[in-house]
């Protein structure tokens, strides 16, 4: 009698097993949902459109790209965190998920128990720019300026990494300025421009294209090494900042027990799209990263982000306003 049960416990796995790997090949076979927790307009966005058409034509289903944004990107990663396991709806999730995991009190949802990590996509160097109706050219003039006027900051909302990294920033030279938070980086841009704010830092593809005419204006980058698009721009590090290297990494995640083989196949999918020739010459044009990779490695991204930024929210004492 153990050994029928035993035999039928193994057999159920078997079967399981196979009908992952069936519906795996099989996957999609209807229209798939990708979720984007910001406004059009942002690196998430972009990232999220061009990876959706390149799944479209390969799946022959439609990927319908979907902007929820609020909280922070929190809003739409606890929408995806209850939605049904199956591999039909996923997001896009960026820095900023990893910021909110420790900077928020109280979340609807736990990035690591409730949302599984699929692929990376890419990763988008950070800079920081200034209005162009103000004096400053590089750190120590915008610090000398900041101690003398009042300076207001965008960001693309509370948690994500433009708020993040200048509330690091104020923390290490000791200065003033006042947040204003959009809803993502496409609100926010063009309050920078317009002069509503004086100081903004984001993503290379988000705010290198306004500075050609002169309306913003790059005063240092946050790279270990300085930039091929801005070579004559100095990075914080070299500026005296050495703590100021990071980047705005965007990838997907899928509900919490997403079958195993949809996940891999998914991700296998996405990497050979952000590799391919194509794409990835056109992500670099525009200033991104291209990456791709596992699940697993994914997976360790994100718990080493937690902790990295986990420690920067304390020491930094930023808050969800």
């Amino acid at each position: 009698m153990m050994i029928v049960k035993v035999w039928g416990i193994a057999g159920a796995l078997v079967g399981s097993l196979l009908a992952g790997a069936l519906s795996a090949a099989e996957y999609p076979t209807r229209p798939v949902r990708y979720v984007v927790a910001f406004p059009p307009g942002g690196i998430n966005d972009i990232m999220a459109r061009i990876v959706g058409q390149k799944l479209n034509e390969s799946w022959g289903q439609p990927v319908v790209v979907d902007n929820r944004p609020g909280a922070g990107g929190n809003l739409a990663a606890g929408l995806v965190s209850r939605a049904t396991a199956d591999g039909y709806t996923f997001m896009n999730i960026s820095t900023a998920h990893t910021i909110s995991q420790t900077l928020y009190s109280k979340l609807d949802y736990s990035l690591e128990r409730d949302l599984t990590p699929v692929v990376v996509l890419g990763n988008s160097p950070l800079i920081m720019v200034v209005h162009g109706g103000i004096p400053p050219r590089n750190v120590a003039e915008l610090i000398d300026w900041a101690k003398k006027n009042r300076l207001i900051y965008a960001s693309g909302g509370i948690g994500v990494i433009s708020h993040l990294s200048m509330e690091m920033f104020k923390v290490a030279t000791r200065i003033d300025a006042t947040h204003v938070p959009y809803k993502g980086a496409g609100p926010a841009v063009p309050e920078l421009i317009s002069g509503h704010a004086h100081i903004m830092v984001n993503a290379i593809p988000e705010l290198l294209p306004h500075t050609k005419g002169g309306k913003l204006r790059v005063i240092g980058s946050l790279t270990e090494q300085r930039h091929p698009f801005i070579p004559d721009v100095p990075t914080l590090t070299e500026q005296g900042y050495k703590e100021f290297v990071m980047g705005n990494w965007t990838g997907i995640v899928a509900p919490a027990k997403t079958p195993k083989p949809i996940v891999n196949k998914i991700a296998s999918d996405v990497t050979r799209i952000v590799r391919s020739p194509e794409i990835s010459k056109r992500l670099v044009e525009m200033g991104v990263d291209p990456l791709g990779g596992t699940p697993e490695e994914f997976g360790a991204r994100i718990r080493s982000e937690i902790a990295r930024f986990g420690k920067a929210v304390k020491e930094s004492g930023a808050k969800a306003e």
